[in-house]
């Protein structure tokens, strides 16, 4: 069993290992999530790259919007990969999906995927056949936020249900829920120092779920001093956040 992560470095070391370990494992539709305050997907998608390394010139990353695009071939010029940016937004408007999945490619990367492009991703995901698809940090699940109405809900919840968590950390209140394929989800509760593991879940486990995992935990609940997620805001900071 992996222990908690006590940096983001450490978050996305394990984020790239489940990664890799879940492709090995045959799944094709994989999502990324680290789901912490402020976090800005870019720097942290720049680690996270070498989780996709073994397909050099056959990988192309997508974007939402034409300037993060345009930012990323900048910043990430210094990358022996071939990281192809695509405008997703644009492709939504211009109906080129087709265009965008070329026989030269063996892996797709969507960095932070809105609620706005969840038709086109989905499209893009059933062009591309049995080849890998990670959305990175998506913002798939504000789709009622936007306007949007119940049938996109449905589509959106249809399109969630088909990708793996391969790895997944969120902060709560007292604790922190991680999934790290292979293993299942798991409760994590703060401790003075650390956290300990409470519980395992095969499935995401629900709200009330969790709630229920953590009354009837005897371990004391400690203040954030010295925990993961107070230590990660320095982090943050340092990475440019």
């Amino acid at each position: 069993m992996a222990d908690f992560p006590k940096t983001l470095d450490e978050a996305i070391a394990q984020a790239v290992v489940a990664t890799q370990a879940a492709i090995a494992a045959g799944y094709r539709r994989l999502s990324v999530e680290l789901a912490l305050p402020e976090l800005k997907p870019l720097p942290v998608a720049y680690q996270y790259l070498p989780a996709l390394e073994a397909y050099g010139d056959g990988l192309k990353v997508f974007f939402s919007d034409a300037g993060t695009a345009a930012l990323v071939k900048r910043d990430w010029a210094d990358l022996t990969l071939r990281t192809k940016s695509v405008d997703v937004a644009g492709a939504r408007q211009t109906s080129t999906v087709e265009e965008l999945v070329e026989p030269a490619d063996q892996a797709f990367l969507f960095v932070a995927p809105t609620a706005v492009e969840v038709q086109v991703v989905e499209q893009i995901c059933n062009a591309v056949g049995d080849l890998p698809v990670i959305l990175f940090c998506p913002r798939l699940e504000d789709v009622g936020t936007v306007g949007i109405g119940y049938t996109a809900r449905q589509m959106r919840s249809r399109f969630l249900s088909t990708i793996e968590p391969c790895y997944y950390l969120r902060p709560l209140s007292g604790a922190a829920l991680l999934r790290n394929y292979p293993s299942p989800w798991q409760i994590w509760e703060e401790r003075e120092a650390d956290y300990s593991l409470l519980a395992e879940e095969p499935l995401r486990p629900s709200g009330e779920r969790i709630d229920e995992i953590l009354i009837k935990s005897s371990i004391p609940q400690a203040g954030s001093k010295n925990t993961i997620f107070s230590g990660l805001q320095r982090f943050l900071k340092a990475l440019g956040q």
